[in-house]
């Protein structure tokens, strides 16, 4: 048997790595024969996966062994490309992919997944930003311990984002006191949205993480017609009155043709801090069950756990507070599932616009 990138790739494809469902059989880019007949293999995904490259290897190594092709060595690497957006929108400078993390109503812990996502891609390899679009309850600024600090801007036109725990944010929060309360109206919020977003230097960012404001109304339409998204995730409880709301975020999503990642599955079960006995007081299974409705992934569940949310209001949210926990390991899961569904979509139409000197 040849020991070519085809024939590799061909005993990889129809099989996906456990917990992973990705076929890799294209990932495979280059295949080097030793002397001694043993194949030395390297992969490049579109997605990061620091996590899980040494547990990938393994997976892929064996599966080639079974096969029988005699394995060298596995490496596994990745690059990350832009995708394609809704409309005509032309692409964001300095950044390759924007996220939407939305929700249909408030109070379902979207901001705290967003943050934790963000962080979670950053630890799996990515660069990674973070734009707070929730103009009326900025809370960004807090959970990545910037508050009261404020961005500058070098040129007069244009804003360096600022910097926490590795994540690039931007957020109305830097830009006034935090008592002060926003009393715009729909086309103050979406105009100062966009500028933002166009005006903010983004620094060669793989993803944008978008916190969108919670609900359908005027604001998160508008954003999502005029922002270049390439996908967005859904956020909700197990709750019946939440996933009525969160289908209806969904559905807003889809008729301005941006493509869907998945489903996240937040307060799935309360974990009480004494015993740790675990109880699904919202219910059990609705995210799965608006999931297969709608034919798109579950790409998580998340407990109501105490810690997520003094980490988060301490200014060092759960992937970086305590990075090696079961609940910063199912982030950074959420997070692998979430990039990779995106690789597998469309590529950018267009070149990716990158300013030179």
């Amino acid at each position: 048997m040849r020991l070519t990138t085809g024939a590799v790739a061909a005993a990889l494809s129809g099989a996906t790595p456990p917990d992973l469902d990705v076929d890799l059989s294209a990932a495979v880019d280059r295949v080097e024969v030793t002397e001694g007949g043993r194949a030395n293999v390297r992969l490049t995904l579109g997605f990061p996966a620091a996590g899980i490259r040494d547990g990938l290897a393994k997976w892929v190594a064996e599966r080639l062994d079974s096969s029988g092709f005699p394995v060298g060595t596995v490496e596994i690497d990745w690059e990350i490309s832009p995708h394609a957006v809704q409309g005509n929108l032309q692409p964001l400078k300095g950044v390759k992919n924007l996220i939407a993390v939305a929700s249909g109503k408030g109070g379902v812990g979207k901001s705290t997944v967003a943050v934790n996502l963000a962080l979670a891609l950053a630890a799996e390899g990515a660069r990674v930003g973070v734009l707070d679009a929730d103009i009326y309850g900025p809370s960004q600024p807090r959970m990545l311990g910037l508050e009261g600090q404020r961005p500058t801007s070098p040129d007069g036109k244009h804003i360096d984002p600022l910097v926490g725990h590795g994540l690039q944010c931007m957020s109305i929060g830097f830009l006034v006191d935090q008592d002060t309360p926003m009393i715009w109206r729909g086309p103050m919020v979406t105009q100062a949205l966009t500028q933002f977003l166009n005006d903010t230097s983004w620094d060669n960012l793989d993803y944008l993480i978008i916190d969108m404001p919670p609900g359908t109304g005027d604001i998160a339409l508008t954003l999502a017609q005029r922002v270049p998204v390439s996908g967005a995730i859904i956020v909700t409880t197990p709750q019946d009155i939440a996933l009525l709301d969160a289908r209806k975020g969904l559905k807003m999503f889809e008729k301005v043709d941006v493509n869907v990642l998945g489903i996240v599955e937040n307060m799935s079960t309360y974990i009480c801090p004494k015993c740790g006995h675990e109880e699904a007081i919202f219910g059990e299974g609705g995210g799965k069950r608006l999931a297969d409705e709608n034919d798109t992934p579950l790409l998580g569940t998340l407990p109501l756990d105490l810690r997520i949310r003094e980490q988060a209001d301490s200014g060092r949210p759960t992937v970086v507070a305590e990075p090696d926990g079961d609940i910063a390991r199912a982030y950074r899961a959420l997070a692998r599932r979430a990039a990779a569904e995106l690789a597998q979509t469309a590529p950018a139409a267009f070149p990716n616009i990158v300013e030179e000197d």
